[in-house]
């Protein structure tokens, strides 16, 4: 019977098992739960592998993101508008001073709630663009806290454009060869962990509330708010509320600080974004908070940003060690 056996076993050898499956046997023996100890070890490997690759692709990006020609990194300047003509460029001579460029690149007409552009003495430089065509007399285009639709200027490695904060407006001033470019040293990271990807109850607002937020530079506007999140984090029930910034784009963003703010995070806030609750923004429904994906907010690389502050509610009394950490000590 023996021999039977041994010549079956050399004419049908069995595949080696795959090392991944020794180890959630293995696991799942530690567990003595069976299979579902087995399935459980998989879940848990899997689950580790994901977050892992999933956040250092994402870091790769964020830092990706603010080395750009136009990323925060590039931000140089903010300066605010006066009633009344602004010259522009880097001669001695100008209201607002650049530097590096033309001695003299434009004048910033401010009247009520209109920014003009025109040109200085002896007309434009030949390639300073505005929205990617040549310079011209013209209206600049600046929505209160919606700077994405304000028109790009830009001469050689700079790209200007005009912000509006309430009732205030300010040319935004970026250089593609700044000194935080040119010197970046990297972003400062905890180390990923699992138990701080949480999935939260989604709370909706039927209709959105409105909430008023202020920033680093004195100023203040609203956002709608389209609910709440609640869930557990070290055995505490907390609750955050994001804002929608751009009702066509499934985005949430949440103005947050918790007590490593103090010691090792940006002392203002972080910022995370996530996509929509399960059910859309209008029904009950679940959100995943995966706090590793935490950030700073622009200010925390740059002087010249103007962030949001985090509101009352969104000020934890807990400490997230997670996501990204202080960049300037």
């Amino acid at each position: 019977m023996e021999k039977d056996l041994q010549l079956r076993a050399l004419r049908h050898p069995q595949p080696p098992m795959p090392e991944l499956y020794l180890r959630m046997r293995f696991l799942s023996r530690l567990s003595h739960g069976g299979l579902t100890g087995l399935l459980l070890a998989a879940a848990l490997l899997a689950q580790t592998g994901n977050l892992e690759s999933d956040l250092a692709a994402w870091r790769t990006q964020h830092a990706a993101e603010l080395l750009k020609p136009d990323g925060w990194l590039s931000l140089v300047g903010l300066e605010w508008l006066q009633p009344g003509d602004n010259s522009v460029g880097s001669g001695s001579d100008n209201k607002i001073r650049l530097a590096k460029g033309p001695a003299h690149l434009a004048v910033l007409h401010l009247e009520g709630e209109t920014v003009t552009l025109n040109p200085p003495k002896g007309g434009f430089p030949q390639d300073f663009l505005v929205a990617g065509a040549l310079a011209k007399p013209q209206s600049l285009r600046a929505e209160p806290n919606k700077d994405k639709v304000a028109p790009r200027m830009t001469i050689g490695d700079l790209n200007l454009y005009v912000i509006r904060r309430e009732s205030r407006f300010a040319l935004r001033v970026k250089d593609a060869q700044s000194p935080s470019i040119t010197a970046f040293h990297g972003l400062e990271w905890y180390p990923p962990e699992e138990t701080y990807r949480v999935t939260a109850k989604w709370i909706p607002y039927v209709p959105f509330k409105t909430i008023t937020l202020a920033t680093l530079v004195g100023t203040n506007y609203d956002q709608p708010v389209p609910g709440a999140a609640e869930f557990v984090v070290d055995g505490k029930a907390l609750r955050l509320e994001p804002v929608l910034e751009d009702p066509t784009v499934a985005k949430l963003f949440f103005i947050l600080r918790d007590t490593t703010s103090a010691t090792t995070t940006y002392p203002a806030c972080r910022f995370l974004y996530t996509g929509f609750p399960t059910n859309g923004l209008d029904k009950p429904g679940e959100l995943v908070l995966d706090f590793n994906h935490l950030e700073n907010p622009p200010c925390a690389y740059t002087g010249y940003a103007t962030c949001p502050l985090p509101p009352a509610g969104n000020r934890l009394p807990i400490a997230l060690p997670v996501g990204e950490r202080r960049y300037h000590q």
